[in-house]
């Protein structure tokens, strides 16, 4: 019963928000359109991000504004599941919160890496990140080399891990965000246990150390693949966490002699039912259906729980990650099939 009181409320409100997701059917539809622009007449006259669009003019109507209006609208979902929330819930949104903050911090780096003219372009994200986030927007816009963007993290949690590869010699944009990505991953795994109790933390474990499992499985594959990478460096890459994948099953793929090899290793997981590498699918696309599976698995298990505002948030960033994916193959002129293609052909 408690489990239910707490999160009625939650489950009331994201069920209301997951009916107004795309579906396949327009997906379909979007593929068929011609142009950027009328992918947004279409997203505006006919599904829930009209409010959000209807904030830009006819002549702001291009891919980068639109994806700015799509990230607002994720930040937007947050922020209505965030106010539903009781004390508990709010600190495992501040765990998801962590994964905005390190894209933000991502982008950021590859400005100054790159040496962009017109360095960042963050305002409107400066509203949702001064209410919930430790990173001052404010003080990131500033930075100029990847010395100052460091020091203008100091007073955050990721001063600590960047000011290592401060003085090391030859650091480059790969660097950092391995070193973000594993400090994101082994510091949420631990905080994982401070912050959530019983049920909601098996859930929690399931469905984050399933991800871990499935992006060690992904940059394995990578390695191998596309740059015939030794095991030595090839261990360097993964977040040492080991969740369903024992050391000795890890070790069987890292050190397979050839691709062959490695699936033959990978097909001994208890993923293998999704990880079929000769499907028409990218290994992005298994990796988004696999963890699809597990998070809508759990709620439909679980629904009184966190796995309700896991499975929406996903769906959601996957919702945005489709729309910017087919937005890029229409403005290339693509074919309708070519760019479901793209997007894995599904949806919820």
């Amino acid at each position: 019963m408690g489990n239910l009181l707490e999160y009625s409320g939650i489950v009331t409100k994201v069920r209301a928000m997951e009916a107004k997701l795309l579906t396949q059917q327009q997906f379909t539809e979007i593929a068929n359109l011609g142009s950027v622009p009328e992918i947004a007449d279409y997203l505006r006259k006919n599904t829930a991000y009209a409010d959000a669009l209807s904030t830009l003019e006819e002549d702001q109507i291009h891919r980068g504004n639109i994806e700015k209006v799509l990230t607002q609208s994720l930040y937007h979902d947050y922020t209505k599941i965030y106010r539903f929330c009781g004390q508990k819930q709010r600190r495992f949104m501040k765990l998801i919160m962590k994964n905005y903050e390190i894209d933000l911090i991502n982008y950021c780096l590859r400005i100054v890496i790159n040496h962009y003219k017109q360095p960042f372009d963050l305002n409107y994200k400066k509203a949702f990140f001064d209410r919930y986030s430790q990173i001052s927007i404010e003080k990131l816009i500033t930075s100029r080399t990847t010395d100052e963007l460091v020091e203008n993290l100091k007073g955050t949690e990721y001063y600590a891990p960047l000011k290592k590869l401060k003085d090391a010699q030859n650091v480059t944009l790969y660097d950092y965000n391995l070193t973000l990505d594993l400090y994101f991953f082994t510091s949420t795994w631990k905080e994982q246990k401070k912050v959530l109790k019983k049920e909601d933390l098996e859930l929690f474990m399931r469905d984050r150390g399933s991800k871990i499992d499935l992006l060690n499985l992904q940059w394995i594959y990578r390695a191998k693949k596309y740059y015939n990478m030794k095991p030595a460096d090839i261990y360097l890459l993964l977040i040492p966490i080991h969740y369903k994948l024992s050391t000795d099953l890890v070790k069987e793929m890292v050190e397979a002699p050839g691709l062959e090899e490695f699936e033959a290793a990978a097909a001994k997981t208890s993923y293998s039912r999704h990880y079929n590498f000769r499907q028409h699918l990218t290994i992005e696309q298994m990796y988004a259906e696999c963890l699809q599976h597990l998070y809508t698995v759990d709620r439909r298990r679980n629904p009184y729980s966190i796995a309700t505002i896991n499975t929406y948030l996903f769906l959601k960033e996957e919702e945005i990650k489709k729309l910017t994916t087919v937005m890029e193959c229409v403005r290339y002129s693509l074919s309708p099939s070519e760019t479901l293609a793209y997007v894995g052909g599904r949806t919820r």
